[in-house]
């Protein structure tokens, strides 16, 4: 194991020491040392409630024979830093994400890693991360918001922006517009449509590096701390099987990521992301690959802002998985690809 060069023999009972500082017993050392990469800050609302995930991940990884170690990463909310200066530091946030996570890895001998993100530049910035250390490790995500309520329908962050224009063109007037904003994002995960968190999330299961419902089990639910948990557990298998992100992100991983990149209709930025992806893989994506794909796929999906679902209703008709088995007959998905699972 990666660890055992800092944590063996008798020239590292230094480090041995400095971990009993922080509370670790031997029996605990001993163990395998997973890095748990906590994208937890209180200013993205995908993010708020990423302790109580990184903790579900962590019960698991003990549970299974691991010693999880915590570290954070940096975040940036997209929907917050846009329309001014701030909006220039949002995608070199993502190299940044990658290069701490490499030091983290690098500096301390990490054997595998789980991955705790959820918003747009923090995801490919983990998976990047991910690809280039190459040492076993999963992703999982805190899930989407669910949609708010507004006039007896279903509203998100965009039907904010929509209400400005709404105003100026005196189709609602300034107390609506307060309304709206009150319940247009009801609560924590990632905005409720199929913007760029949802999207890289989708495509990040359809990659095979996230357990099935990584990309739509919302994130107030129960089912997505258990997610968090089974992710904890099976990092400790792939690390026994030594199954590495290279083994997973394969060309045919990314032509089905692709895929269901096209089927769902995601975000153009993920044309941004999956090529980056692939070339910490050492696998090389051109354009001309979207465009051949997305010639052969349907496009099965109209969600927000294409249309008025969301990504709770996805999860509801069977997410990522159903997606795949129904676009699969087009001769667009390879269902040998591996995933985590």
């Amino acid at each position: 194991m990666n660890s055992d060069k800092v944590k063996k023999g008798y020239e590292r009972v230094s480090h041995r020491s400095l971990m009993k500082a922080g509370g670790f017993t031997d029996w605990e050392i001993e163990r395998p040392w997973i890095g748990v990469v906590n994208a937890y800050n209180s200013i993205i609302p995908g993010h708020t409630h990423l302790n109580r995930i990184a903790r579900a991940a962590k019960d698991g990884i003990y549970a299974a024979g691991g010693l999880p170690l915590e570290f954070p990463v940096i975040g940036v909310c997209d929907g917050i830093a846009m329309n001014h200066p701030g909006m220039k530091f949002s995608l070199p946030s993502r190299e940044l994400i990658m290069d701490s996570i490499e030091v983290m890895v690098k500096a301390h001998g990490l054997d595998g890693l789980v991955l705790v993100t959820n918003c747009d530049k923090i995801i490919p910035g983990m998976t990047m991360a991910a690809a280039s250390l190459n040492i076993p490790s999963i992703v999982i995500s805190g899930g989407p918001m669910l949609a708010g309520k507004f006039q007896n329908k279903a509203v998100d962050l965009i039907s904010v922006f929509e209400g400005v224009g709404a105003v100026k063109a005196k189709k609602m007037n300034s107390s609506q517009l307060q309304q709206l904003e009150d319940c247009a994002c009801p609560g924590c995960g990632s905005c409720s449509g199929m913007y760029t968190a949802n999207s890289m999330n989708c495509v990040t299961e359809a990659l095979g590096l996230g357990l099935p419902g990584h990309g739509t089990i919302p994130a107030v639910l129960s089912a997505r701390h258990r997610l968090a948990k089974y992710a904890g557990m099976k990092i400790m298998d792939l690390l026994k099987k030594n199954v590495k992100p290279r083994d997973i992100a394969t060309l045919a991983a990314f032509k089905n990521a692709i895929a269901v990149d096209m089927a769902l209709g995601c975000s153009t930025n993920t044309v941004l992301h999956i090529p980056a992806i692939a070339h910490e893989a050492g696998i090389k994506l051109d354009l001309d690959l979207f465009n051949k794909i997305s010639e052969k796929t349907a496009n099965i999906c109209k969600l927000s802002p294409a249309g008025a679902h969301h990504i709770e209703d996805l999860d509801a008709a069977g997410g990522i998985q159903a997606v795949m088995k129904t676009i699969s007959p087009l001769g667009v998905i390879d269902e040998k690809a591996a995933t985590v699972n």
